[in-house]
């Protein structure tokens, strides 16, 4: 990923708090920013596999919100972007699965798009790309600090760290639930069926969900 804005004279980069960045955002732009503890980021637009993976992946879950009869109730929204509890960041998920009976309650939402809280969010799904630290460090502590009830990581090009999928790498889909205040993981590799607390009816193994990636 590379820094969105130029250097400045001391070739450090400009820190703007949310509400800065918000303001800054260009309109119809091709690219995606997110703003990283008060730096703003060109993120990697989303191409081939992972496109395929991402578009894939939302169609299933919303034939899944269609078969638990809630098609009326939770939708996907195209863009969206979620502001932590902390004010110099702000990140555009992937996936995010909303609840739009509470909707009303983000008060930013029909004139920003902005999610400030957990109260409408079912779950979000981050599909990894090269600036794989930002899903397993930031937006994992982030989601977790806002209460968002279930996060996913889906690693289907095995990039994280070692500490995380091991060695060597594999393809790796990483549930966090929500209990008591903190994140409880749940590791999905090759044919272990995801198990996700949202979705119970979702009949996908690890190994179907990378494929979607073809």
């Amino acid at each position: 990923m590379t820094q969105a804005q130029a250097q400045t004279h001391e070739t450090q980069p400009k820190i703007y708090t949310f509400d800065e960045f918000i303001e800054w955002l260009p309109e119809n732009s091709e690219f995606r920013y997110e703003l990283h503890d008060g730096v703003i980021i060109e993120m990697p637009k989303p191409r081939g596999k992972h496109s395929n993976l991402t578009g894939s992946l939302i169609e299933k879950i919303l034939i899944t919100i269609r078969e638990m009869g809630r098609g009326d109730i939770w939708t996907i929204p195209r863009e969206s972007i979620i502001k932590p509890y902390r004010d110099k960041s702000g990140y555009e998920p992937d996936i995010i699965v909303l609840n739009k009976e509470t909707i009303g309650t983000q008060t930013r939402w029909e004139t920003e798009s902005i999610i400030h809280s957990c109260t409408s969010v079912k779950l979000i799904v981050e599909v990894v790309s090269t600036n794989w630290q930002d899903d397993y460090y930031d937006k994992l502590r982030d989601y977790e600090g806002m209460g968002i009830p279930e996060y996913w990581i889906v690693d289907y090009a095995a990039l994280g760290g070692r500490d995380f999928i091991g060695y060597p790498k594999q393809p790796t889909i990483f549930v966090y639930e929500l209990i008591d205040g903190e994140y409880v993981k749940t590791m999905f590799r090759g044919n272990d069926l995801i198990k996700s607390p949202t979705f119970p009816q979702l009949n996908l193994t690890a190994q179907q969900i990378f494929d979607l990636a073809s």
